[in-house]
């Protein structure tokens, strides 16, 4: 009895995130469009003026000072990995990650997802070595966008594609984590990794010693944020490390964890990703013509997220099906399997964020901007993948029947 309330709320749980997501997606693809009539009416200089407003802090004899943009881009973003790293945790302990046998098809799809449209990439910009810094970034998954675009399909979408859709991108998160840990660091600061490794081991100590004040993990995830600022390992990933030590469960029964992750869930579906898309995406159009479009690096980031995905996320899940690894989740065929592999490709978000730490210290983005890849492969995966499920979801839930018809047999 107590199992089956804990998977009735943990399902409510994950319905309540889905609407959530949805409904922010939608909210993203606001502040999107807000960002490029911006970018192309007469207020661009009023636009691009305010993200290069120069913000500074101050204590003393140091400081902080950076333009708007990056205060976005660096501590904005540092919250939304944050949640994402509490997300994480919640999910591999009692979540969708924590059954192996539900994660293996999503987990095959994820590893698909991001390694066919990095090689895509790689294979258009092999010989300019600038160019490859940016392989990431069509490997990347927009979890809001993707499921805002599902939200415009209405009630006839199963819950099972919604879940599979949620495991795979956040599967993604992780590889798009490690990829910035490892491949996306500034020069070393040895002094300033010192100190963000002594935070990190003041947490692990009052985690272990059971201190259960929220308070005192986010002064010390803060100390840890800024020294990773100073050191070129990139600052976001403190988010995610002072996640993974935050308590999962009190004393008296409450957690941590989940109050964070509730209290943080609407600011960053609602406030911190509408304004980085917004502050990303004012892509002026006037001077883009076949030449740019062309253009070995948004090309390979168009192929990568519109063809890479697709092909990376359905070809690898349907071997695995095929070959009896790994079983489709019922409420979903092979045609809702390929839609929502389609829809992965709207890298968006994580894709800016990435081709941010790509080129960001090139100076290269004078002769192309990346950003043109990601809205094109986005928005053509967008479509795709919603008039593809727009047509087969009478199907899926025909499927659905038919599975629930067997089984009862």
């Amino acid at each position: 009895m107590d199992n089956k309330l804990v998977k009735e709320n943990s399902l409510k749980d994950e319905e309540s995130f889905i609407s959530m997501e949805a409904l922010a997606g939608l909210i993203l693809m606001g502040a999107s469009v807000l960002a490029m009539i911006m970018a192309n009416s007469p207020w661009n200089t009023h636009y691009q003026g305010f993200l290069e407003l120069p913000f500074s802090i101050q204590l003393g004899d140091y400081g902080l000072a950076k333009p708007l943009l990056l205060w976005i881009n660096d501590g904005l973003m540092a919250v939304f990995f944050f949640m994402v790293g509490l997300e994480l945790k919640r999910e591999l302990l009692e979540g969708q990650l924590s059954r192996p046998a539900d994660i293996l098809l999503p987990a095959i799809g994820a590893l698909g997802g991001m390694l066919v449209p990095a090689a895509i990439y790689a294979s258009i910009n092999w010989q300019d070595i600038i160019a490859l810094k940016g392989w990431a970034i069509p490997a990347a998954t927009d979890i809001a966008f993707a499921l805002g675009i599902l939200a415009l399909l209405g009630p006839r979408v199963p819950l099972s594609l919604k879940i599979f859709l949620s495991s795979l991108a956040i599967i993604d998160d992780i590889g798009a984590i490690l990829i910035i840990a490892f491949f996306y660091t500034a020069k070393i600061s040895m002094s300033a990794l010192l100190i963000a490794a002594v935070c990190l081991a003041l947490l692990y100590i009052v985690n272990r010693a059971g201190v259960e004040s929220k308070s005192i993990y986010l002064f010390i995830g803060l100390v840890m944020w800024v020294a990773l600022l100073k050191s070129g390992v990139h600052a976001t990933l403190a988010g995610v490390l002072l996640a993974f030590f935050i308590p999962m469960y009190a004393s008296d029964g409450t957690s941590p964890l989940k109050t964070l992750e509730h209290d943080l869930h609407t600011s960053v579906a609602f406030f911190i990703l509408p304004v980085f898309a917004f502050a990303n995406a004012g892509l002026p159009l006037a001077e883009i013509g076949f030449e740019q479009l062309l253009h070995p690096v948004p090309l390979g980031i168009a192929l990568g997220l519109f063809v890479g995905k697709q092909l990376g996320i359905f070809g690898l899940c349907f071997v695995a099906i095929k070959t009896g690894l790994a079983k489709l989740p019922k409420g979903m065929n092979l045609w809702s399997l390929y839609g929502t592999a389609c829809l992965c490709g709207v890298g968006f978000t994580m894709s800016l964020f990435v081709g941010s730490l790509a080129f960001e210290e090139t100076g290269v983005n004078l002769l192309f901007d990346e950003r043109l890849g990601i809205i094109l492969g986005s928005l053509l995966s967008g479509v795709l993948g919603f008039v593809i499920l727009r047509k087969n979801l009478p199907a899926v839930e025909e499927f659905s029947e038919e599975n629930s018809a067997s089984d009862q047999s």
